[in-house]
C-alpha cells in the first residue's frame, strides 16, 4: 500500500468513525495526468445501507462557480463578451437593480441608483455588490422582514436583490456568479446547463454533472445532513435543489461526482486542455488564475444563519485574493499549498484546491450543514496536508 493511500485512508476512516463524525466522505487527489488517490468512507445517508462510493453524486453548491466562470471565459475568448462592458448589455435585468442604503424608521428598505454599472469582471471577482443572506445581516433582514427568497429556490427573484454597495467598491461573496451565468445565457441563447454540457462537460468526459439529475445520478445521491447542537447528524432527506429550476444557478446549482470534478481540476492543471478537446486557451488560463482585485481584500465569511454556516475563513491570518473565479492564497498555506494556488468550497462542506505550480489538486466531498463544519473541514485540511507530504514520497518510490 502506498504512503499516500495509507495516510489518506486513515483520515477518511477517522472522520467517519469518531464520536462526532461525518456521515460519509469521498476524497480524491490528482496530478496532471490521473487521479493519484481515490478514497471513500461512511454512508450516503445515515440510517440507510448504501455506502459512499467513488461514483456517489453530491450537491456541489459553490464549487459550481468555477465551472460557470469557465463558460464566461470562453465567451471572452470568442470575442462575444467584453468583461468591462455593462453586464446589462447581456443580461438586461441586472441593470434594474438598485443599491440598499439601509432601512427607514418603518423598516422599509431605502434604495438608490448605483453610481456605476455592474460589469461581468465585477461579477467574476465578487465586487458587484451582491451578497448571501447566510453571510450578510442586511440580506438576512430582507429575507426575514421583506420576503426575499432564498437562493436555494433557484428563482429569478432570489437573485434580483438590491446591491449592498456601489459596484466595484469592495469584495463581498454572493450571487455574482449566478448573474454571470445569466450573462452567458444572454450571449449563447441557451440555458447554462446546455452550454456547460456542450463546451465543458463533453470535452472533459464529465457524464455525471448537471443541474437536473438523471435517474442514474439520483440512484447514487448522497443526502445533506444537519449538524445538531450535541454534534449528532440528522439526514435532511427532503432538502434538494429544484430539479426543473427557473434559473440554472451558476453559483451553486450543480450535482456531480467527485470523479467528474477531478477532470475539471485537471483541465486547469493542464492549461485548459481536456480529454476530448481544448476547453480554454493557455493564455486565458494564465490570465484567469491571477489576482484580479484592485486593493479589495478577501476576508472572513460571517455565519449569520447558524443552521447554514459557521464563521468561515481559509487560512486565517494569511493574505488571500480572488481570480476568475477562485480564491487565491497569496502566501504559502500550512497544508503545503504554495502561494498562488487556487481553491474554494461548497456550502455542504465540499472543498477543493488546484496547485498549478506542482501539478496537484484535490477534492473533499461531504454533505453537512452548517458550512465550515469543524469535523469535515479539519478532515479536509488533514487530507490536503497528507497529499503534499505523501505524494512526493510516492513519486520518488
Amino acid at each position: 500500500m502506498s504512503v499516500l493511500k495509507s495516510a489518506c485512508d486513515e483520515i477518511l476512516t477517522g472522520v467517519t468513525s469518531s464520536r462526532v463524525r461525518v456521515p460519509g466522505v469521498v476524497a480524491m487527489a490528482t496530478d496532471r495526468n490521473k487521479n493519484i488517490y481515490e478514497g471513500t468512507a461512511g454512508k450516503r445517508v445515515l440510517g440507510e445501507d448504501a455506502d459512499m462510493t467513488t461514483d456517489t453524486v453530491f450537491a456541489i453548491f459553490s464549487t459550481t462557480k468555477a465551472i460557470t466562470g469557465t463558460t464566461v471565459l470562453q465567451c471572452v475568448e470568442e470575442g462575444k463578451l467584453d468583461l468591462d462592458a455593462p453586464a446589462k448589455h447581456y443580461a438586461p435585468d441586472i441593470g434594474k437593480l438598485q443599491v440598499l442604503d439601509g432601512f427607514d424608521a418603518a423598516g422599509k428598505p431605502r434604495l438608490r441608483a448605483p453610481k456605476r454599472d455592474i460589469t461581468t469582471r465585477m461579477l467574476l471577482l465578487h465586487t458587484a455588490g451582491f451578497g448571501y443572506d447566510f453571510f450578510n445581516e442586511q440580506y438576512l433582514r430582507l429575507a426575514t422582514d421583506h420576503g426575499q427568497p432564498s437562493v436555494i429556490t433557484c428563482s429569478k427573484a432570489s437573485i434580483s436583490t438590491p446591491l449592498l454597495f456601489d459596484p466595484g467598491d469592495k469584495w463581498e461573496y454572493g450571487t455574482n456568479i449566478d448573474w454571470a451565468g445569466q450573462v452567458v445565457e444572454g450571449i449563447r441563447g441557451k440555458r447554462l446547463g446546455e452550454v456547460m454540457k456542450e463546451r465543458v462537460f463533453d470535452k472533459l468526459g464529465m457524464q455525471d454533472t448537471a443541474f437536473t439529475m438523471t435517474p442514474s445520478m439520483r440512484a447514487r445521491l448522497a443526502r445533506v445532513h444537519q449538524r445538531e447542537a450535541d454534534g449528532s447528524l440528522t439526514p435532511l432527506k427532503d432538502l434538494e435543489l429544484p430539479q426543473d429550476p427557473e434559473v440554472h444557478m451558476g453559483g451553486h446549482g450543480l450535482y456531480a461526482t467527485v470523479g467528474d470534478y477531478m477532470r475539471f481540476i485537471r483541465m486547469w492543471l493542464n492549461d485548459g486542455a481536456g480529454e476530448s478537446g481544448r476547453v480554454l486557451k493557455p493564455e486565458t488560463v494564465e490570465a484567469a488564475v491571477k489576482n484580479g482585485l484592485q486593493g479589495q481584500k478577501v476576508g472572513m465569511l460571517p455565519g449569520v444563519i447558524p443552521a447554514l454556516s459557521n464563521d468561515a475563513e481559509f487560512f486565517p491570518g494569511l493574505k488571500k485574493s480572488w481570480a476568475y473565479t477562485f480564491m487565491v492564497n497569496d502566501e504559502q498555506a500550512p497544508t503545503g499549498r504554495p502561494a498562488g494556488a487556487l481553491g474554494w468550497a461548497g456550502l455542504a462542506n465540499l472543498y477543493y484546491w488546484v496547485d498549478r505550480r506542482n501539478g496537484i489538486g484535490g477534492f473533499w466531498a461531504t454533505q453537512i450543514l452548517p458550512f465550515a463544519d469543524a469535523v469535515s473541514f479539519t478532515g479536509y485540511m488533514d487530507f490536503e496536508t497528507a497529499v503534499y507530504k505523501s505524494a512526493v514520497l510516492d513519486v520518488a518510490a
